[in-house]
């Protein structure tokens, strides 16, 4: 790199491409088409208390869709069960109108979800930004070889790391889902009854394979980078 570039920058690229790879994945990932696909993967677990497969698509993209855009949490705190319908017995006993689709508890997690999310975000934006302002940079001033190659060091190190976590995955699950949980949420938070509308909608299949999703999504692009980004022998 050019002695008016400091090594770090170069770091600095590699380190925000693993970032942007994953994030991308889950911005992708937060969308009524993957909410589509899960519910009619095969195998996926029906809802059994009574939940038909059209609810749990039309409420799922409210909470996504929440998770979004700009409203509060009475986006979500306003939704009712259809006239007919109301919470199960065991969720019921501890909420005072039943005929709400979320009670407090879930409330306040999504609302805990969704501040990560909005964080996340923030962290998508700065990454791709900072990999399109450095890009220009290289291109203008001399250094496009070495922020290639850090373009693709990074691709590896994504590869790297998800290859690492899907294995994971695949092993031990639910360790890694409470792991995760513990990190960005408050302990005690996240759980919930099975008859709670948070968990018929978005069973642990559903995370597991948002997991695997992302895990592959993201690391795929990596290779993908790793691949096309390779040097050239310089007799060609």
């Amino acid at each position: 790199m050019r002695k008016n570039y400091p090594r770090w920058l170069y770091w600095f690229i590699v380190l925000a491409v693993p970032v942007a790879l994953v994030l991308t994945a889950v911005r992708i990932l937060i969308s009524p088409l993957f909410i589509q696909i899960q519910y009619n993967s095969p195998g996926f677990p029906p809802d059994r208390f009574g939940f038909t497969k059209a609810d749990r698509i039309y409420w799922a993209n409210i909470a996504v869709d929440y998770l979004v855009n700009d409203a509060d949490i009475s986006f979500l705190g306003d939704l009712r069960f259809p006239e007919g319908q109301s919470t199960p017995p065991a969720s019921c006993l501890y909420m005072v109108d039943c005929s709400k689709l979320y009670n407090e508890r879930e409330l306040q997690h999504m609302l805990d979800v969704k501040n990560v999310v909005q964080a996340a975000l923030r962290i998508w934006y700065f990454s791709l930004g900072l990999l399109a302002v450095t890009g220009i940079l290289a291109y203008f001033d001399g250094w496009k070889r070495e922020y290639r190659r850090a373009i693709r060091r990074g691709g590896w190190l994504t590869l790297a790391l998800l290859g690492a976590i899907l294995l994971f995955v695949f092993l031990a699950f639910g360790v890694i889902f409470v792991l995760f949980h513990n990190i960005f949420f408050e302990s005690g938070t996240w759980t919930f009854l099975y008859s709670d509308t948070l968990i018929r909608l978005f069973p642990e299949r559903f995370w597991r394979d948002t997991f695997l999703a992302v895990g592959l999504l993201a690391g795929g692009a990596g290779l993908v980078l790793g691949i096309l980004l390779r040097e050239k022998p310089k007799n060609e």
